[in-house]
């Protein structure tokens, strides 16, 4: 069997990769490798557990649930709310996991299965590998040590959870947003109630798109995936900026006042700058990945910020910040982690920061994200290649170094293997256009004729 862990999780079609039967397995696989440390300390373990608004969350969190509380292990059942609040309330009352039912910013047919550890931690390496062996091995006859009676779990509803995570994000916001009109496009995902209520309370006069989950509709032409109808909402209401969520909100994208996109780079150094200002920025420092834009490695370098960059996905940033104890990084595809106040990337945390910087300063989201020039970006995905051969190949590094030669230091080249499919990503900046897509060009032949 391959790996069922993926870069967040476990994820694929409901009921037909990720059935019932999984998800119940998994459960219960989790509660033996997570919920341990409670039964160390004497306590019977505690599980929080959300999902997102898909159909198909309704019979997996019914799965979970059983698995959890079969092993052992008491359920608080959250509800509807986004990852980062799950994340959250799995610190913050102190249980010993949490489960996130959602596939994020996939389409609806997906679903996907996202365990956190004690503190709302997303799971190394290493945990995601035990759970996984102690599924397989129970899975092909090893029987599960089954507690009866008085030794199964119990299951409640924990509504409180939305209010106690609202508070949460409130308290964190350094000014109040009064006056200032902003659209929401919820992408009829786990937001849909948290971000309204959130902005609201914060003083924002708030319009919503996208905020009518029916199980279906979830991401479907609609948020940080679909910018269109955002975009044109806020020309349309004369809004100041527009915030864009996927479907279980861990990330956030912006749009600008007169329509513009705004991405995770440039929220990134518009914060990293507002953190430093109030002195939280540690180190100096942010963590991005090495996909973000050159445009903003050499605006933290004029400001004199400190950039590292890691590989990508969200998790590589969130391991750094957390070893070096940084309090900012984040992915150009809007994952910002605010460390001080979340474990993982947060939506709404990030556009309620955003928009309480341009309250703060009188300066429109354009004014404050001109901070960064966002340079020309070509990707170029090379298929049906030996990926394996990228950093051997002798051809391949020559040609690598005649590009970085020819753009110099206003320019980029990064080849990188897909992690899941049989290509290799070509990526080029330039400060031309052309001269980016030239070189991209030549790259990509030069891939073909090293690893065809």
């Amino acid at each position: 069997m391959g790996r069922l862990f993926g870069t967040d999780g476990v994820r694929g079609v409901a009921n037909a990769d990720l059935t019932a039967e999984l998800a119940l397995g998994l459960s219960v696989a989790a509660a033996h490798v997570l919920g341990e440390a409670g039964s160390f300390e004497g306590h019977r373990p505690v599980a929080v557990v959300g999902r997102d608004p898909r159909a198909s969350g309704e019979f997996l969190e019914a799965a979970v649930v059983a698995g959890l509380a079969s092993a052992g292990v008491d359920v608080l059942r959250v509800g509807v709310l986004p990852t980062p609040a799950v994340a959250y309330l799995t610190g913050a009352l102190g249980a010993d996991l949490g489960v996130m039912l959602s596939a994020s910013h996939n389409a609806m047919p997906d679903n996907g299965i996202k365990f956190f550890a004690r503190g709302g931690h997303k799971l190394a390496d290493d945990l995601e590998n035990r759970i996984e062996s102690v599924y397989e091995e129970h899975r092909t006859g090893a029987p599960w040590d089954r507690p009866t009676g008085s030794g199964v779990g119990r299951v409640k509803s924990y509504d409180e959870g939305f209010d106690q995570y609202v508070a949460h994000l409130i308290g964190v916001l350094p000014n109040r947003l009064d006056g200032m009109k902003i659209v929401l496009d919820e992408a009829h995902g786990a937001a849909a109630r948290v971000s309204p209520e959130a902005f609201t309370r914060a003083g924002a006069e708030i319009v919503t798109i996208g905020a009518e989950p029916d199980g279906l509709n979830i991401n479907d032409g609609c948020g940080s995936t679909h910018l269109g109808l955002l975009k044109a909402a806020v020309v349309e209401h004369g809004a100041a900026l527009g915030i864009a969520h996927d479907g279980d909100a861990d990330r956030c994208l912006a749009v600008d006042h007169e329509g513009n996109e705004i991405d995770g780079d440039q929220i990134l150094a518009v914060l990293a700058l507002a953190l430093r200002e109030r002195g939280q920025l540690r180190e100096n420092t942010v963590v991005a990945t090495v996909m973000s834009n050159l445009g903003f490695k050499l605006a933290m370098e004029r400001e004199g910020v400190e950039l590292i960059q890691t590989a990508v996905g969200d998790r590589y940033v969130l391991e750094s910040m957390k070893e070096h104890g940084y309090a900012l990084g984040g992915e150009q595809s809007g994952h910002v982690i605010v460390l001080d106040h979340a474990t993982t990337g947060d939506g709404t945390l990030t556009g309620l920061l955003l928009a309480a910087r341009i309250a703060q300063t009188g300066r429109s989201l354009q004014e404050l994200a001109g901070v960064m020039e966002r340079l020309p970006q070509i990707l170029i995905n090379v298929p049906d290649v030996d990926k394996s051969r990228v950093r051997t190949s002798g051809e391949l590094a020559a040609a690598v170094s005649d590009a970085e030669r020819e753009l110099g230091a206003t320019g980029r080249v990064l080849l990188r293997p897909s992690g899941t499919e049989p290509l290799v990503r070509v990526m080029v900046e330039a400060a031309d256009i052309d001269q980016a897509r030239s070189v991209a060009g030549r790259l990509a032949d030069a891939v073909k004729s090293a690893l065809g």
